[in-house]
């Protein structure tokens, strides 16, 4: 029965759909790796091996068909953007904003964030043009847009940029655990 779906003409487009499935697993399982959430990682390895097991092996013994090459490379590439797209729409994890504010004048900023409740460190710094004000900020990626319009609005001139931290322990977004 199988044979007969993936040998007919919508074989290219049941390996397309495949691909995109497994491919935007495998992300989703690698994100998930890197940013210590593991508890899930072996169940979407199972799933995503399993799938793309089929669509190899199915793409294989239709290699005399250009449609069911095409329809594996394609659902590969389709199959990456899915999944950096659910990434992008998760977006777990943390995310370290460090905004240089020059000309002195940081207060606002930073006043500003903690008014819209985030934590927010100053260390008042020199730059090549005289005193900057350096702020950080330990935010769920998903509020890094809120972060970075307000700052925009705020000081329009600032140098910002965004890493993701590997750990963080305490502070003023985790404090230490009750006991």
């Amino acid at each position: 029965m199988l044979e007969l779906l993936f040998a007919g003409p919508w074989g290219p487009l049941v390996i397309f759909g495949l691909r995109i499935v497994d491919v935007s697993l495998s992300t989703v399982r690698m994100l998930l790796s890197i940013r210590n959430i593991r508890r899930w990682v072996p169940v979407i390895g199972f799933v995503e091996v399993t799938i793309w097991v089929v669509a190899v092996g199915t793409a294989i013994q239709h290699l005399d068909s250009v449609w069911h090459i095409v329809g594996y490379s394609g659902g590969f590439a389709a199959g990456t953007l899915v999944g950096l797209w659910i990434e992008g729409r998760l977006a777990m994890g943390l995310a370290t904003i460090r905004i240089i504010c020059r000309h002195g004048e940081w207060g606002p900023v930073a006043e500003g964030l903690r008014a819209r409740g985030f934590g927010v460190t100053e260390i008042a710094a020199t730059g090549r043009e005289g005193p900057v004000g350096v702020l950080l900020s330990i935010v769920h990626r998903r509020q890094i847009q809120q972060v970075l319009t307000e700052v925009e609005r705020l000081d329009e001139d600032a140098f910002v940029t965004v890493e993701e931290p590997r750990s963080i322990v305490r502070g003023w977004t985790f404090p230490a655990r009750r006991k």
